[in-house]
């Protein structure tokens, strides 16, 4: 089974970059026809994609996030990255990385634990 888990810091900086990693094990980021997001949830609210990474390494973003938020990979790492800037205290919550198997597959079937990031100065 894949396994997912997500890595970096806890605290940000406003105005700074969060920059988070997604290591996979189980499987690989390449593998047709998977789809690999990045979702958070603020405290009290509900759950927001932010944007994934596919197999081929086409990138997809949501449009309220998109002109802060960068995806990218690591194949050799098997390895996916989220990197959003220009953070503010908004952007606190819990941090997903989560496999989607699109159309065509279960949807979001496989999530990381989640990992707290807090935006403070």
């Amino acid at each position: 089974q894949v396994q997912l888990q997500e890595s970096g810091p806890g605290l940000v900086k406003p105005s700074q970059t969060l920059s988070l990693t997604c290591t996979v094990s189980g499987g690989s980021i390449t593998t047709s026809y998977y789809y690999w997001s990045w979702i958070r949830q603020p405290p009290g609210k509900g759950m927001e994609w932010i944007g994934a990474i596919s197999y081929s390494g086409r990138t997809y973003y949501n449009p309220s996030l998109k002109s802060r938020t960068s995806i990218s990979r690591d194949t050799s790492k098997n390895q996916f990255t989220l990197q959003l800037t220009s953070v503010t205290p908004e952007d606190t919550g819990v941090y997903y990385c989560a496999r989607d198997g699109g159309a065509s597959g279960r949807p979001f079937g496989s999530w990381g634990q989640g990992t707290q990031v807090t935006v403070s100065s």
